[in-house]
């Protein structure tokens, strides 16, 4: 005989547990403490099994039925209903401990330790400020719900603050983090795929640098007068002789450098192409080096923080120095001296291009190409190296500069 609400409501406990049938293997458990707990029998390849549907009257006699009937479905469709539970469970467990801030520092973990494919530290410490610019508003939802709109509506808080380029690469790099959940099988695609063109495209802007060589002589003068910190006019004055990226000089160490042999060994870990790369030594280069090896060597940062020597001099030391000297960010950066070298050097007809491409560390679009000519133009960068130097010293003198012929390059 089916159940009635109000034979449930006047079953009373006895000293000992038992049942009050429905239909389709549904029954009502009453236990001595006065529990009434609902329970479906059934059975899988001729084992009976239980399974629990919920307590009344929190689970009424009509959703225990509704319950019932799921289950049967289930059981159907040849599947176990006490197992489908128990995955749903795991599933929902770990759905709450995959958010997207939980899956972010996996990502970035991962991405730090990836070998030469690895980010650098400073490309780590950029990366993660910018994901954890989306913490506020989806960093605690399980990665599986997120939605497009969650995700847009996110990146234009970045946006209308009036970040624009932060904005666009903060959405790629969520990407990556949405594709990195993909690959281990914890999203089944990434909800950002048609997010291209949501975001207004920022003006690409080149660093400011001086290219005309009287203005070049007239900067580095400047910089010889300079009245800042000792530390910051020695490695403006050698910028222009190595023209490395302004976050490989700041974290240059001296256990990179040999002075006898002149050459600055930079570790593939703290270059933008993930590879090592040599810098040849000027006579004029390793001087500057030596005056600073008696303040900082032998070992730790050759510029090291104002405030301790653990740390290297921060990022805007070089700019704040420019700045102080009069430049503005319109007419002068530390990436500027790269800029700089590169014209004046290609200008000069004197050398390779591919020998300045290699002196300024860029990538070869042909990686079977880059792999071959990588230890190629040695001698000649030294000698280049040397003769840049030189010329700088030119410049500085405020000599007249004699324009050079073109150099006719053949092979």
């Amino acid at each position: 005989m089916a159940l009635t609400d109000i034979a449930i409501r006047n079953a009373k406990p006895g000293p000992k547990p038992f049942k009050k049938g429905d239909s389709g293997g549904l029954f009502l458990l009453i236990t001595p403490a006065g529990g009434k707990l609902w329970r479906l029998k059934y059975r899988v390849a001729g084992k009976e099994k239980l399974l629990a549907l919920g307590a009344y009257p929190d689970v009424s006699l009509s959703d225990a039925r509704k319950r019932r009937d799921e289950a049967r479905e289930t059981l159907a469709a040849g599947k176990d209903p006490s197992r489908e539970r128990q995955r749903e469970k795991v599933r929902a467990r770990s759905e709450a401990e995959n958010t997207f801030a939980a899956i972010c520092d996996e990502y970035c973990a991962k991405r730090r330790r990836d070998g030469e494919k690895g980010w650098s530290p400073a490309t780590a410490k950029r990366s993660e400020y910018l994901l954890s610019q989306l913490n506020l508003s989806i960093g605690r939802l399980p990665i599986g719900e997120i939605e497009p709109a969650d995700i847009l509506g996110a990146v234009r808080k970045i946006e209308a603050k009036g970040n624009l380029e932060s904005a666009r690469r903060t959405l790629q790099l969520s990407s990556l983090v949405f594709r990195y959940a993909i690959a281990t099988a914890r999203l089944a695609s990434d909800p950002t795929r048609d997010l291209r063109g949501a975001l207004t495209v920022p003006t690409v802007t080149h660093f400011a640098a001086i290219l005309d060589p009287v203005k070049v002589g007239e900067l580095l003068r400047a910089i010889d007068d300079y009245e800042g910190a000792s530390f910051t006019k020695q490695a403006l004055q050698l910028a222009p002789h190595v023209f490395v990226r302004p976050s490989e000089l700041r974290t240059a160490q001296w256990e990179e450098i040999d002075l006898e042999a002149a050459v600055w060994t930079l570790p593939a870990s703290k270059t933008k192409m993930r590879k090592e790369h040599r810098v040849p030594l000027s006579r004029q280069a390793v001087a500057l080096l030596r005056a600073m090896f008696a303040a900082t060597g032998p070992s730790g940062f050759v510029f090291p923080s104002i405030r301790t020597r653990t740390r290297p001099m921060s990022e805007n030391t070089i700019n704040a120095g420019l700045r102080r000297l009069g430049y503005s960010s319109d007419e002068m950066t530390g990436h500027g001296f790269r800029s700089m070298a590169a014209t004046l050097l290609n200008e000069s007809g004197k050398w390779n291009p591919d020998a300045i491409e290699r002196a300024l560390a860029h990538g070869d679009a042909d990686k079977v190409r880059g792999a071959y000519v990588r230890g190629a133009y040695w001698p000649e960068r030294v000698a280049m190296a040397q003769w840049w130097s030189n010329y700088l010293d030119t410049l500085r003198n405020g000599a007249e500069i004699v324009p050079l012929p073109p150099r006719v390059i053949t092979g």
